[in-house]
């Protein structure tokens, strides 16, 4: 599925795969994200933090009418305030979309699938 966009010079199809991409790479950047998590847990694995090109596995793109909405996977690191994590998370995704793509975000749901104790 793809989101399609039209304008005076033609039409433009933009992958789920692609937004998945830019959601993921600005949610790992926020303080606090240790990394994604796969929404797939018992088949993909329970303890598994995705790398960069397995992003699309930690988010779903849904597209209701025009209205776009994604739903992120994440884990977040041990001490950290998870509602202040997952509000900066949800910020920082509309931004990053909405400036990359053109398009606004309707709603970000973050769902926690797990804390990490990052060792130093």
């Amino acid at each position: 599925m793809s989101l399609e966009i039209k304008n005076d010079f033609g039409q433009i199809d933009i992958s789920n795969d692609v937004i998945a991409q830019i959601a993921g790479g600005a949610a790992v950047e926020c303080y606090g994200v240790v990394g994604m998590a796969s929404k797939h847990q018992i088949r993909d694995g329970l303890t598994e933090i995705l790398r960069k090109e397995n992003f699309t596995k930690g988010v779903v793109i849904r597209q209701l009418g025009d209205d776009l909405h994604i739903d992120m996977y994440i884990i977040v690191s041990y001490g950290t305030k998870i509602s202040e994590v997952a509000y900066q998370v949800q910020s920082k995704v509309k931004y990053t979309v909405n400036k990359t793509l053109g398009m606004s975000v309707k709603s970000v749901n973050i769902f926690v699938h797990g804390v990490k104790v990052l060792s130093v």
